[in-house]
């Protein structure tokens, strides 16, 4: 759904990064956690779309936001916070919380929760439900706007 003149990055690298640990929190934290701010660092804007699981933040990325507490790498960073799942309000609300401690600029206009996802989507993952695609390009188009 991204315009033409939009450049992203799709991060695929969650499963690199070693569960939070203080004690490696320092000048010289593991590559992959260098490798995760340094890409938060290079982009203008972030988009993290996630599901619940058992009512709350997927693992990795909670993992990988514990990583950023201390690097400041999210401070006043626009972020957009999209929550799809089969209901989702869990995840989303407990992400809000977190983005908020990281200091994150999280756009309210560019946050979309879209509950029973599987329903709004075609086996191939593409969007069928009209509202929910309108919802996801407002978002998308709010969160270019601040940039």
């Amino acid at each position: 759904m991204a315009r033409a003149e939009v450049t992203y990055t799709i991060y695929q690298n969650l499963a690199q990064i070693p569960p939070f640990d203080p004690g490696l929190d320092n000048e010289t934290p593991p590559e992959a956690v260098k490798e995760l701010r340094s890409s938060i660092n290079q982009a203008n804007a972030i988009i993290i779309c996630t599901p619940e699981y058992a009512f709350g933040v997927p693992g990795q990325l909670k993992n990988a936001l514990d990583w950023l507490v201390s690097s400041s790498t999210l401070v006043d960073k626009p972020v957009s916070l999209i929550t799809a799942s089969s209901v989702g309000n869990n995840a989303h609300a407990a992400l809000l919380l977190t983005l908020g401690a990281l200091s994150a600029n999280v756009i309210e206009e560019a946050t979309l929760l879209i509950p029973f996802i599987r329903a709004k989507m075609d086996a191939e993952g593409n969007i069928t439900d009209t509202p929910t695609s309108e919802g996801l390009e407002n978002a998308f188009t709010n969160l270019l706007a601040v940039l």
